[in-house]
């Protein structure tokens, strides 16, 4: 049985995620099982996602996924190039996907393969730095040394970054793309009765529940409860940075040490009144405020550059029956070891087992992200969701 892979946050699952699934199986003309690589508790753009990953999971088995695993926090909280690379690595290790798809905005695989081309051509680091070196802004300079106008844009930049990955770990997947529908990344507003995950987030977060229950599948916000924010962690956070030096800021992922940003960081955070007042001080046309907000989050998770290259395990979060099925001939098949239980993660050894262990502070953190905080410990007695 072979499958199609997709990486996604699902934060939350909404009308456009169950279009994009269903497209991918009109355009492959089969209905062939999904498997979802899926982020936890934390997210890329460097946020808690508004419910937990179990609540997360089973809205994405009943909007059409099969198997939905989990993408680690090291890599859901990483920069595009990271992020891709270790969900791409997750399901190339399952032995079963031999398909990938995602959405664009321009529609073309062959147009995101010449981007992923220019981006690993041996002349692109000059060719960034020269335009850096114009005072150009990060995302400004990478489309500029490259030369594809694509680049300005969020999926197709991902769509690329997964491009890349696949040709990095040498893993043989066909690619499928399909053009991103309705409200673009980030927008605040809905087109052909689809939103962006950004303003379904604001609603929910606002409390405009009414308004957020057309852009999600029927009875979606009744499962998902109550909803997070960083909001109740916003002193925490501060106070986690104020106690930091430029040494701390180094030890982070994506630090910028060479740069000179940890002795700006220690500065903005000594001044910093609110999250926003750090973001505000410590930004440069270089250091975007994506990139800062991860670092924020990462300091106060205690994410390091100490991980491992690639996700060491396979991590069920939710199945159906034809999941079932595939788990089967995963267990087979797959170059990693399957957790499909939390206590089999007492079995893992050295980084694998860290790496669980750390994934339990991290969740143990996100509870605290709710109007009123939940226990400790919900990742060894929290098992995957089942549909029937």
């Amino acid at each position: 049985m072979t499958a199609v892979g997709i990486v996604a946050e699902y934060n939350p699952f909404h009308l456009g995620h169950a279009w994009h699934i269903a497209q991918t199986r009109r355009l492959l003309e089969e209905d062939r099982p999904v498997v979802c690589v899926m982020s936890g508790h934390w997210v890329q753009g460097a946020d808690c996602a508004v419910t937990d990953k179990w609540t997360r999971a089973g809205l994405a088995l009943e909007g059409g996924a099969d198997l939905v695993l989990e993408l680690p926090t090291p890599w859901a909280m990483a920069s595009a190039e990271a992020f891709a690379r270790g969900a791409v690595s997750i399901l190339a290790a399952t032995g079963v996907v031999d398909t990938l798809s995602f959405g664009s905005e321009c529609g073309s695989a062959d147009e995101l393969r010449q981007a992923a081309e220019a981006l690993d051509a041996p002349d692109f680091p000059a060719r960034l730095r020269a335009a850096l070196g114009k005072g150009l802004s990060f995302p400004a300079a990478r489309q500029e040394a490259a030369n594809c106008s694509c680049l300005s844009t969020p999926n197709n930049n991902l769509g690329v970054e997964y491009l890349r990955a696949l040709r990095h770990l040498s893993a043989s997947m066909e690619v499928v793309t399909v053009p991103r529908r309705g409200a673009e990344h980030n927008s605040s507003r809905t087109v052909e009765g689809f939103a962006s995950a950004t303003q379904i987030r604001r609603l929910l977060r606002s409390g405009q529940q009414e308004e957020a229950a057309l852009l999600v599948r029927p009875n979606a916000l009744d499962r998902m409860g109550a909803i997070s924010s960083l909001s109740h962690i916003e002193r925490a956070i501060l106070a986690k940075l104020r106690t930091m030096d430029a040494s701390d800021w180094a030890a982070l992922p994506d630090s910028g040490a060479a740069e000179g940003l940890p002795e700006r960081l220690v500065r903005a955070a000594r001044q910093a009144l609110s999250l926003d007042e750090f973001y505000s001080l410590a930004k440069t046309k270089r250091y975007t405020h994506a990139r800062l907000r991860r670092l924020a989050l990462s300091a106060f998770l205690g994410l390091t550059t100490d991980r491992p290259a690639l996700p060491p395990y396979v991590r069920v979060l939710g199945l159906n029956g034809r999941g079932q099925a595939l788990l089967k001939e995963m267990k087979r098949l797959c170059s990693l070891p399957i957790l499909t239980k939390p206590a089999q993660a007492r079995a893992l050894t050295g980084p694998a087992r860290q790496l669980f262990e750390a994934e339990v502070r991290y969740t143990d953190l996100y509870g605290l992200c709710f109007p009123i905080p939940r226990p400790c410990g919900l990742e060894w007695t929290s098992s995957p969701v089942i549909i029937k």
